[in-house]
């Protein structure tokens, strides 16, 4: 019989961490993603993790900041590459939605928002910053566009803000599998608003 792995004696890296309570999500769901579960993946007691994240929601707020760490990163390069205006708007859009039914990160997301309702003012504060980050992208974005001619002029901060929740109530319907709203159906709507609202006449 051969013998039981040795558990670690001191703890992962906190991105593997991360990756592995996402790579979790991504194959068995929320539901799958438990202490002790996570713990017997990376080789820690499920109370060492608790000491580490504390608390489920900050595991699952830390490993959404992670997974916007990434998301975040791709964006930028999407945002400073060479492509007109309109190309970095349509893979803007392409980044944000999720990829289809049960996306994992965006099932993150729909969590960590339900469970905002109580939480504390840092916590808030986090997901604030990442909603930021999004809006401010979106906002040069569109500045840039205009400035060029490539996009009729427009309130770029209201128009990121109407644009984004647009986003957000499509992405929902995309990652529940709300029947009718593909992603394929979605990002051909959003980009028919878009040539309606930004179009240069």
């Amino acid at each position: 019989m051969p013998p039981a792995p040795r558990r670690r004696n001191t703890a992962p890296p906190r991105e593997e961490l991360l990756a592995a309570a996402m790579a979790t999500i991504a194959e068995r769901g929320l539901d799958g993603l438990t202490m002790a579960g996570l713990g017997r993946e990376v080789q820690m007691s499920s109370g060492h993790l608790l000491y580490y994240f504390r608390t489920k929601d900050e595991l699952l707020l830390q490993t959404l900041e992670w997974s916007e760490g990434r998301l975040g990163a791709e964006r930028r390069a999407l945002l400073s590459g060479p492509a007109t205006a309109r190309e970095r708007l349509d893979g803007y859009i392409d980044l944000y939605l999720p990829d289809g039914h049960r996306d994992p990160h965006w099932t993150l997301w729909l969590e960590v928002w339900n469970r905002s309702q109580n939480a504390d003012d840092d916590a808030r504060a986090r997901q604030a910053a990442i909603e930021a980050a999004w809006h401010r992208d979106l906002v040069d974005l569109l500045e840039r566009g205009a400035s060029a001619g490539e996009f009729r002029p427009v309130d770029a901060e209201r128009f990121a803000t109407r644009l984004r929740a647009l986003l957000d109530g499509f992405s929902v319907h995309v990652a529940v599998g709300l029947p009718g709203t593909g992603r394929s159906q979605v990002i051909a709507q959003v980009r028919e608003f878009i040539a309606e609202s930004l179009a240069v006449r």
